[in-house]
């Protein structure tokens, strides 16, 4: 197993992304195979470490996957690399639940077994740094806390104050500082970022990140406690051979491209070719499709062009006629509906293929773990099982029609009745983790192989 470290944060300003993001150009710089990992359910983090590295960065998310899972994501993602960084999620014991460290960095770093470089902003304090590391250090038996690194320092000489303080109090090296100002601020995090990052135009932002962080953090410190992690060899998750094949067709482009890089893999370790449109460009649905997939993104970035867009929705139209099996969720989930009203007021019409009105919000609207439970046989799920995932999303659905929802939701704040199906319709809000759930790409695969069988035998006649 190769080296890898943990970068975790205090919470909310600590600077951790930039951090990450800054140790993986650093690294690359110095040709060495760098891989990006997240902790947490995020897919815009990712999409920076992707860009620096241009290896898919993954998930480690220890709530969604159970242990063995998320070193399975490990594993898949770390093979090849030289060393991997490990991205936390929010602040370093936070995850699940207050009352415990499921699901968050801590557990993720525990699992690894993984040393922590815990990023702190001492912006207008000294000694008092040394208490904010000893907490955390104190707060759980197993912390793996192995360095610190500064951020927000007003000058060279502040932060020499708090890495004494730290150095003598904690027992735990300081690794470098950043100063406050001397860092290009990183892009705001909305949903329209990632195709200013795939256009490349944050490239001379992650060069400058990078030799930033090569000037103030001692890398070969870095380095050596990344190397310090146990070399382990966990058991390889066998792929079960695959009882079905079909072709799967996935909407992939800047406007649908939230995708665990898993759930693509796991759908063709159960039987699936997938073949990629981009509806963005108005490209019709691939002709040989058994099946479709739309997941997540921004619909609402592109809600005019989508709207436009009549080669594609005229051919998904076509292969809805013939109960095409499909799966979408969250942007594509909206895509489906009949209109999607953006900040502006305007409507813009959408497939029409399910009867809900969506509305976009400034405000946040959903956000957090799910645990769904299906309440009916679906081309995804039988009636019962159950899968992981989360909800982000700032828009609200107003249901233009009854119809039976597809599974109920479990959330922090209580349960609800979500999603809508057919027999050949899967779609919500919640953005499903296959890994929760391996079930769920082998009977996708299996649903759109039966329509394909059910086609050829209907041409036959």
């Amino acid at each position: 197993m190769n080296p890898r470290i943990v970068i975790a944060g205090t919470g909310s300003g600590s600077g951790k992304t930039t951090v990450t993001v800054g140790l993986l150009q650093a690294f690359k710089n110095k040709g060495l195979q760098a891989q990006g990992f997240k902790c947490g359910p995020d897919y815009i983090d990712p999409s920076y470490h992707t860009a620096v590295t241009g290896r898919a960065s993954r998930n480690t998310d220890s709530w969604m996957l159970g242990e063995e899972g998320m070193k399975d994501v490990f594993r898949r993602g770390s093979g090849d690399a030289d060393i991997s960084v490990i991205e936390g999620v929010m602040g370093m014991y936070d995850g699940k639940s207050p009352t415990s460290d499921q699901g968050s960095t801590a557990e993720v770093s525990q699992m690894l077994e993984a040393p922590v470089i815990l990023v702190v902003n001492i912006s207008s304090m000294a000694r008092s740094a040394a208490a904010i590391v000893k907490g955390f250090q104190s707060l759980s038996d197993s912390s793996r806390i192995a360095g610190v690194l500064l951020n927000m320092a007003g000058n060279e000489g502040h932060a020499k104050l708090c890495q004494t303080a730290i150095e003598q109090e904690c027992n735990v090296p300081v690794v470098g500082f950043l100063l406050r100002g001397d860092v290009p601020a990183i892009p705001e995090r909305h949903l329209g970022l990632i195709p200013a990052i795939e256009r490349g135009e944050l490239d001379g932002f992650f060069a400058e990140l990078g030799t930033v962080m090569a000037e103030r953090i001692d890398m070969d410190r870095i380095y050596e406690i990344a190397a310090s992690a146990p070399d382990r060899e966990w058991p390889v998750r066998k792929p079960v051979e695959p009882k079905h094949h079909a072709v799967i067709a996935v909407a992939y482009d800047a406007a649908f491209n939230f995708y665990y890089p898993e759930n693509l893999e796991l759908l063709e370790e159960s039987g699936a070719e997938l073949v990629y449109f981009k509806p963005l460009a108005d490209e019709p649905l691939p002709a040989q499709a058994d099946g479709l997939y739309i997941g997540g993104g921004f619909p609402e970035e592109f809600a005019e062009e989508l709207a436009g867009n009549q080669k594609t929705k005229t051919s998904i139209h076509e292969a809805l006629k013939e109960k095409l099996p499909v799966y979408a969720e969250c942007g594509g989930y909206m895509y489906l509906g009949d209109t999607l009203t953006t900040t502006d007021g305007i409507p813009h019409e959408m497939l029409g293929i399910i009867p809900v009105a969506v509305t976009m919000q400034t405000k946040l609207a959903s956000l957090g773990y799910r645990e769904i439970t299906a309440l009916d046989d679906s081309v995804i799920m039988r009636r019962g099982t159950v899968a992981k995932g989360h909800e982000f999303h700032y828009s609200t659905a107003e249901e233009k029609a009854d119809w039976a929802p597809h599974h109920e939701v479990k959330a922090m704040r209580g349960t609800k009745q979500e999603g809508y199906y057919t027999d050949h319709i899967t779609a919500g809000y919640t953005h499903l983790h296959f890994g929760s759930n391996p079930s769920i790409p082998a009977r996708f695969v299996e649903k759109a192989a039966a329509w394909r069988e059910k086609k050829q035998k209907k041409q036959q006649v």
